[in-house]
């Protein structure tokens, strides 16, 4: 059901966090983009696999609603620190799912103490499979280093790009940053990874390339990998 990282840190740890999350009242999430899931609960993420633009708006909006609500025991970014198990290597699949959402909905409890809220009534489907989604997407830890240095030397020319001066070419730039996004892998052995050259190479495909954002999602990404 878990791949080996996942497996390693164990359901124990959640019995052992030093951190109850019982005191800390849970931030709502804003789902308004998302299609509607139904009122039954799903045992299977319905985003995964859709189209890209609510591909995208289920992460974005996980991503939101993950930091707010769950980083504080497993990490920011969905990195734990070894309080909670790493989410990102919950295994993006049917079996993983089901895990999930069962513990989303019930939340988690030790000797009385809340050491996770249950979240069901209180976010809501769609603010719990857009979680998911976020969290399958995670880059694996070291999915980057290997192209760390190219995709530094992209980031300087799409700043200068940005700043009107020189650069590479735009298209070539592109096809480069998809390439090296094909590449990178997840945690959870979701197929595509949500990583800075991704996001890089999505800010300047379209008709008005976004230069510097696409300079900053390099910039933020690269931060966050190392």
């Amino acid at each position: 059901m878990f791949k080996l990282p996942f497996a390693a840190l164990g359901l124990a740890a959640l019995a052992t966090a030093a951190l109850a999350h019982g005191d800390v009242a849970p931030q709502p999430v804003n789902t308004d983009a998302l299609p509607d899931v139904g009122e039954e609960w799903l045992t299977e993420n319905p985003y995964r696999g859709q189209e890209a633009e609510v591909w995208q708006a289920a992460i974005d909006i996980g991503g939101s609603g993950y930091n707010q609500n769950c980083a504080r025991c497993h990490g920011l970014g969905g990195v734990s620190g070894g309080l909670a198990p790493d989410l990102r290597y919950l295994e993006a699949e049917e079996m993983g799912d089901e895990w999930f959402v069962e513990r989303f909905r019930t939340g988690y409890t030790q000797n009385g103490i809340t050491k996770m809220p249950a979240f069901g009534e209180l976010l809501g489907q769609k603010a719990a499979w857009a979680i998911r989604t976020y969290l399958e997407t995670r880059p694996d830890d070291g999915a980057l280093d290997e192209a760390t240095g190219r995709l530094l030397e992209i980031r300087d020319e799409l700043t200068s790009l940005a700043g009107g001066g020189g650069g590479g070419d735009v298209a070539a730039l592109k096809a480069e940053l998809s390439k090296i996004a094909q590449g990178v892998e997840t945690g959870s052995g979701a197929p595509v990874a949500d990583s800075a050259p991704y996001r890089a190479a999505s800010l300047i495909g379209g008709a008005q390339p976004d230069f510097a954002g696409a300079a900053e999602a390099l910039t933020v990404g690269l931060s966050a990998a190392h």
